[in-house]
């Protein structure tokens, strides 16, 4: 089979397309064709030695779509050609509230879904939601588990409720974005890219801000009380995000651009602020998260669908904030 992989660290030029073996799937597992998959920020750090206990050489990818192309023993739920779509997270455990230690997540150290085949438990690959093509059901798994895990479990969001979410474009926010909307609340946004401004505006977005404004905070709070935040940055927009929020309001952080963050400790004790972390989502979180693709037509923002030969530009435009939503991979 064909497949993505890194030899080396050095950044996304080290990825090279080659053959190699074609897996087999062990008892319980199921051998999945994939048909597309997409990129993660996760991808770019590893390819630059920034992720912890890199181990070479690999098949990177967490998200994926395709068929179930064979069945290890053991396996009778599930049939050859259903298509499907696959929950990265490896190994969450019995704990809804959060993850074992011995988790992983698709596409290191297990080969990933930058490949033609592979093979990963059966309880990790669902139906793809009918209304999606291959390309929009690929966008879905690691972004989306994320940002349905931030919104609803982490952050209890309400209907009627104001969301902020800082740093419009990436695939966490955008689909932050696009479940705020889905359940009923205010979304105001930020970015210091008009361009990405105004594609949120088209998916929804009741308020945009550019932070290169001073007075963003400012607007932002004449707005009305902010209920809850998703944020991935850290750094100064923390403390700012807490400055802002509503007293008894809340913020979830699920990563850190900036990972040094100082903050006043005022505001978040005066106002009974609420900082909740949160990574990935348990199998519970994921298929919750796929059924809203089920209903309403709701779809990923998808930025620019790449072929599996040109995953060093794909990597590229991920690595410079070039896109707005996901980047897809076609595999063949």
């Amino acid at each position: 089979m064909r497949a993505v992989r890194l030899r080396e660290l050095g950044g996304p030029e080290m990825l090279v397309v080659e053959e190699v073996e074609t897996p087999q799937p062990a008892p319980g597992e199921v051998l999945v064709r994939v048909r597309a998959a997409a990129l993660n920020h996760r991808d770019v750090f590893i390819t630059r030695g920034l992720y912890p206990k890199v181990a070479l050489p690999a098949i990177l990818g967490s998200d994926g779509a395709g068929e179930i192309a064979a069945l290890g023993t053991g396996v009778e739920d599930l049939r050859t050609g259903s298509e499907i779509v696959i929950d990265p997270m490896l190994g969450w455990g019995d704990d809804p509230d959060r993850w074992q230690p011995d988790a992983s997540i698709l596409g290191m150290p297990r080969a990933g879904t930058f490949a033609q085949y592979l093979v990963v438990p059966s309880e990790n690959v669902h139906p793809k939601p009918a209304a999606l093509s291959m390309e929009e059901a690929a966008a879905i798994p690691l972004a989306g588990l994320t940002a349905y895990r931030a919104l609803h479990t982490r952050g209890k969001i309400r209907a009627g409720e104001t969301v902020l979410i800082p740093g419009i474009g990436g695939g966490v926010q955008t689909f932050a974005l696009l479940f705020a909307k889905r359940a009923g609340a205010r979304a105001i946004v930020t970015s210091s890219s008009n361009a990405k401004l105004e594609r949120a505006r088209m998916l929804g977005a009741d308020l945009t801000l550019n932070y290169a404004n001073p007075d963003w905070q400012k607007e932002a709070r004449a707005a009305g009380p902010i209920d809850l935040a998703i944020d991935s940055s850290g750094g100064e927009t923390l403390g700012k995000v807490l400055g802002i929020l509503r007293p008894g309001g809340r913020v979830v952080v699920y990563g850190g651009t900036h990972p040094e963050a100082t903050i006043k400790l005022f505001p978040l004790f005066w106002n009974h602020l609420t900082i909740a972390g949160t990574s990935m989502g348990s199998p519970q979180d994921f298929r919750a998260m796929l059924e809203l693709f089920s209903n309403d037509g709701l779809k990923p923002a998808i930025d620019k669908v790449f072929a599996m030969d040109d995953v060093a530009a794909a990597m590229r435009r991920l690595e410079e904030a070039q896109q707005f939503g996901k980047i897809v991979l076609r595999i063949d």
